[in-house]
């Protein structure tokens, strides 16, 4: 199966700014040619990220080699994972905001059912447990490392300093019920059956819910990239592409 570089649903502004980071990488290895330009190599490492498609058919849709597509597709992802934001920047970006929304997400891996670590008892499925962070706006702002899938949420988010940050910076995040016992300064809906809950409660609840719903539309957008869908590469590499695909989102959207 061939594919046609030119049919890849991309932003532009993220092929922009990739290919201009990659420009830069090769004057400072002092690159002097490749099979494929900046422009071509960003539109390859995009197509991957975007659309999931195998290395053998990137590789014949631009002309190359499997191995030389694999490794054009690493060096991107990986310089665009360097440039990811830190969760000390992400918090010190977000201090003037009144509030910020927390939520774990599980990225589906191919593992068996040997394979306990990985397995979420939530979801009923092997993955990668990632943790977002997102604005009032439902704008992603921060993802975090993967961890294995069987990591609960209010777990995880203490093992990636997420709750001690947010507490030292003062702002006020809304979470969901997995991350009970929390403390800081995340806020949880009220616990129990709808019907134990009192009128306050039940109005207190609703709210939170309205909040919490925006959260969903980053993970969403970290999930439009089809690569994270259904993850067939070493848990290991993961955490990198996840950065890297929170970094041309960001740049995409600014």
């Amino acid at each position: 199966m061939f594919v046609d570089p030119s049919g890849v649903n991309v932003f532009s502004s993220a092929l922009r700014f990739l290919a201009g980071r990659l420009r830069e990488h090769r004057r400072t290895l002092g690159t002097r040619w490749r099979r494929l330009n900046a422009g071509r190599q960003a539109l390859l490492a995009l197509a991957h990220l975007r659309n999931g498609q195998p290395y053998a058919q990137l590789a014949a849709g631009f002309g190359i080699g499997t191995t030389t597509a694999y490794r054009y597709i690493a060096e991107a992802v990986e310089l665009l994972a360097a440039l990811a934001p830190t969760l000390a920047e992400t918090v010190r970006a977000a201090s003037m905001k009144a509030y910020l929304i927390l939520d774990g997400t599980l990225l589906p891996i191919d593992r068996i059912a040997a394979d306990r670590p990985f397995y979420s008892g939530k979801h009923r499925k092997h993955g990668m447990n990632v943790q977002v962070i997102a604005d009032p706006k439902g704008r992603l702002l921060w993802a975090s490392p993967a961890l294995a899938g069987a990591v609960h949420d209010v777990r995880a988010a203490r093992e990636h300093g997420v709750i001690d940050a947010l507490a030292r910076a003062g702002i006020n995040c809304w979470a969901d019920k997995g991350y009970q016992g929390a403390g800081g300064t995340v806020r949880l809906p009220y616990r129990g059956r709808w019907d134990s809950l009192s009128a306050g409660q039940q109005a207190v609840n609703r709210s939170h819910a309205k909040v919490r719903a925006l959260v969903e539309q980053a993970i969403a957008t970290l999930k439009s990239w089809r690569l994270l869908r259904k993850l067939r590469c070493s848990t290991t590499r993961i955490t990198r592409l996840v950065q890297a695909v929170l970094t041309i989102q960001l740049a995409s959207s600014t």
